[in-house]
């Protein structure tokens, strides 16, 4: 915990001498008391409840307590709902995802798979869908039809290649369509020959200012593959782009972390997960690795991925939690010594 306005703290000192002006009345009130003729009496009557003479002060040496403390401005770490509006779920559709160490085959368990964890979402969350081989698309733009999502996950056409670093550069574009973010410039380079027309309408790169890493509450990636950049921009560069605009990136590490395997036509092919790259990705965003060997262990992943990003521990300010708790030390103070005084704390 911390403070956003600490000096306030230095009143804190003041209050030990509260229970000392207490006692001083106490002992001054026991002077003046009247006297009465069998005061054996008078402790015996009061003996046995001593402790309610001392609780309404108690509690509101408490309440000050907690005021002075809220007046400073306390931040904490607290669990709260989820605060983000989009979840890019960025898929690898390269060819190895044919092989099939993961039954049925990798695609086919990705695709049950992000469709349970769309079914399990929150229906208010937006997701947006991002598709990468050797070039990565937006399949799907961020939207709340679980529908639509749905048929561009059947949808998913297989090609030569994977781009890593590609796929994280587009969910930012998605992401962030007002910062001039362009993938083709960062993959051929500002001479590049052939231009869209469309590139006259894409505004200017801006230069943003570094953020903390994880530290937007608006949106995620949950980025899936199976192997390991073979093309477009470099992974961590990418990464180094979304942990600069504070975007968690969510990692799933999908079939055998090393060894050859085969595609069903026969065609040999050799399957490595990069997982130190891949891992070093969840590191500097902020996000977290999840490497899956089965179908099961996907499934497992994202509804762990589900249940976790709608709940996310975030330095929040609890000044008005503190200010309504120490009120109501207060107002259970005075009503207790009004019941029991007949007068005020």
């Amino acid at each position: 915990m911390f403070f956003l306005s600490p000096p306030y703290l230095w009143l804190m000192l003041a209050l030990p001498l509260l229970p000392v002006v207490y006692l001083w009345l106490l002992r001054r009130r026991g002077k003046l008391a009247v006297r009465y003729s069998s005061i054996g009496m008078v402790r015996a009557a009061s003996a046995g409840r001593q402790w309610r003479r001392h609780l309404p002060p108690a509690l509101l040496l408490l309440a000050c307590t907690g005021l002075l403390l809220a007046a400073a401005r306390p931040m904490a770490r607290v669990p709260l709902p989820w605060a983000r509006s989009t979840i890019i779920l960025a898929m690898d559709v390269s060819l190895s995802m044919r092989v099939d160490d993961v039954k049925p085959t990798r695609m086919e368990a990705a695709q049950e798979a992000a469709k349970l964890f769309l079914r399990d979402l929150p229906r208010n969350i937006e997701v947006a869908l991002v598709t990468f081989a050797g070039s990565s698309q937006v399949a799907q733009a961020a939207t709340l039809d679980r529908a639509s999502l749905v048929k561009a996950i059947d949808a998913f056409q297989m090609q030569i290649g994977t781009a890593v670093g590609s796929a994280i550069v587009t969910s930012l574009a998605e992401l962030f369509p007002d910062q001039g973010i362009d993938l083709e410039e960062m993959t051929f380079g500002s001479k590049r020959r052939g231009r869209s027309l469309d590139d006259k309408a894409k505004p200017p790169p801006q230069q943003i200012t570094p953020v903390a890493p994880g530290s937007y509450n608006s949106a995620a990636i949950i980025l899936l593959s199976d192997g390991r950049r073979t093309t477009g921009v470099d992974t961590l560069e990418a990464a180094k782009m979304a942990a600069d605009r504070g975007v968690r990136v969510y990692v799933i590490g999908l079939g055998s972390v090393g060894g050859p395997g085969a595609m069903p036509e026969g065609m040999p092919i050799y399957l490595q997960l990069d997982e130190p790259t891949l891992r070093e990705v969840a590191r500097m965003t902020g996000g977290e690795y999840h490497q899956a060997g089965t179908a099961e262990a996907l499934r497992s992943v994202y509804e762990n991925l589900g249940s976790r990003v709608q709940v996310q521990t975030r330095e929040t300010e609890v000044t008005a939690l503190l200010a309504l708790l120490s009120a109501g030390l207060a107002l259970v103070a005075g009503v207790l010594s009004l019941l029991w005084f007949r007068r005020v704390v």
